[in-house]
């Protein structure tokens, strides 16, 4: 079997007449579990692997790739791949340049403990059965739901300007949703544990792990053990009656708002329009860049590919741009966005800020959403010391549904858990909350934000974004914050 440096050093010789060539040998392996009160509901696993030829002729792109990993093919594809850039070359206006990058080598490997595919699988059935069965036994829990979801990616990178690399993510998702029936009126409702994804391995499911940031081991017993009682008083819990509140944010929800109307309203191909046909466009656009106030002066966002145990983190994106972290917003201010390699060149930056990556070998690389995250105030106030400044307001956890415009600036979000708020103290829980806002008056009313001790790194791995339409996991930093005059919806009103 060809070794994977000859199958790379085989292509980019093979690429004879192009300006730019990167080879790239992709491997992902992917598994899930899924429980129905505490039985096996379905479990797999698959492989996927390839790799694939990219290069630069006359100023176009041309691409191929195959999931036969021989000599003879990377060869052939890194032919194929300068036919298909001659051939397109005259149909294309604007040819492509790529911002400058030191050349870099190296191996990097995403930090885990106990890697998830080599627990036996009786083990992980065991683990999400036995806290299953635990959630059940409480009272008015009628049905439980358990899911596992492991990723490992490995990526080895070669490309004609001397860059060379090999690293390998490794990532886990688990959750577990309980279902609870009203005795008297019929009424039923789900409540989830709140455990974001992470770039850990199965030791996250045990609670173990390094805490660095926001990224910390998860209390799976502790949350467990309140889901019910949580979930009993939400079932009994009066609707919301619709008006403005004051809202005081967990991480755990703001996550998936600055993932929406801030991550994707950033990416400089959506704000450009090369994303409209699918994805959408950006209200943030270029031109605004430097004067557009996107929040209060509290607001300070930034993106980044280096965060501890983060989705997006990696050595090197797939244009061998090494990881690194920049504004996207400062003093609410939009002053940056995401990059690869040709919109940094386009567009006058000096070098890429590592934004490119494909999720497989069949796939060309994109520009891609970073770890994109809000950063805590420097003082060190609680989420308690939050909700004790407010009269009148909502503490909102957990997410749930959302909805966003094609332009990132219309939107609403609901979430698992609503606390009322009245003087300063949570006052019990009501049902069918959404809250409503356009995104620069939705940032502009921050008025408080929480200290690092309430900073989490949130985040999913399923953002999706292109044409053939591609996945990506990504994490989103925050602390609990506060913000004034936010327009609340009856969601079962509106429905």
């Amino acid at each position: 079997m060809t070794n994977t440096k000859a199958l790379l050093e085989g292509a980019v010789e093979a690429a004879a007449g192009a300006e730019y060539v990167a080879a790239r040998l992709m491997s992902t392996r992917a598994g899930h579990l899924a429980l129905h009160d505490g039985a096996v509901e379905s479990t797999g696993e698959s492989t996927d692997r390839g790799i694939a030829v990219r290069v630069l002729v006359d100023g176009c792109w041309g691409f191929a790739a195959s999931d036969t990993c021989t000599l003879p093919e990377a060869v052939r594809l890194a032919q194929s791949a300068v036919r298909l850039a001659r051939l397109s070359s005259p149909l294309v206006s604007t040819r492509v340049e790529l911002a400058g990058e030191p050349v870099h080598e190296g191996r990097w490997t995403s930090p885990y403990d106990i890697d998830p595919f080599a627990v036996p699988a009786a083990e992980r059935v065991a683990l999400l059965a036995e806290r299953s069965h635990s959630l059940l036994r409480a009272e008015g829990i009628a049905h439980v739901d358990a899911r596992l979801a492991m990723v490992q990616e490995d990526v080895h990178y070669l490309d004609s300007r001397g860059s060379a690399f090999s690293q390998h993510r490794s990532r886990i998702e688990a959750e577990w949703s309980a279902t609870a029936i009203h005795p008297e009126t019929g009424a039923f409702d789900t409540m989830s544990t709140t455990a974001p994804p992470v770039a850990r391995g199965w030791e996250y499911l045990l609670g173990q792990g390094d805490e660095v940031g926001g990224a910390r081991p998860w209390d799976w017993d502790t949350e467990l053990e309140h889901l019910p009682e949580r979930l009993r008083e939400k079932l009994a819990a009066p609707s919301v009656e619709p008006g403005r509140y004051t809202l005081v944010i967990d991480p755990t929800n703001l996550w998936l708002t600055i993932h929406e109307s801030v991550g994707h309203a950033t990416e400089l191909d959506r704000a450009l329009g090369y994303e409209a046909n699918y994805a959408g466009t950006s209200f943030a656009t270029p031109d605004q860049l430097g004067t557009l106030r996107y929040g209060s002066h509290l607001m300070h966002v930034t993106g980044d590919r280096n965060a501890a145990h983060g989705l997006a983190t990696v050595g090197w994106d797939d244009e061998a741009v090494a990881a690194q972290d920049w504004d996207l917003v400062k003093d609410g201010i939009l002053v940056g966005y995401q990059l690869d390699r040709a919109m940094a060149a386009e567009f006058g930056y000096p070098r890429s800020n590592g934004c490119s990556y494909a999720d497989s070998a069949g796939h060309v690389p994109i520009q891609r959403m970073p770890n994109v995250s809000l950063q805590p105030a420097s003082s060190s106030a609680t989420t308690d010391d939050l909700i004790a400044g407010v009269e009148d307001g909502i503490y909102i956890v957990g997410d749930r549904s959302w909805s966003i415009d094609m332009q990132r600036y219309n939107f609403q979000f609901t979430g698992q858990r609503f606390h009322r708020i009245r003087n300063g103290r949570l006052d019990g829980q009501v049902r069918d909350v959404a809250y409503q806002s356009r995104t620069p008056d939705f940032w502009g009313s921050l008025v408080a934000l929480g200290g690092p001790d309430t900073y989490l790194l949130g985040g999913a791995l399923n953002c999706g974004k292109g044409q053939p339409g591609q996945v990506a996991a990504v994490s989103h930093g925050c602390p609990s914050a506060v913000f004034e005059n936010i327009n609340v919806l009856n969601a079962r009103q509106e429905a």
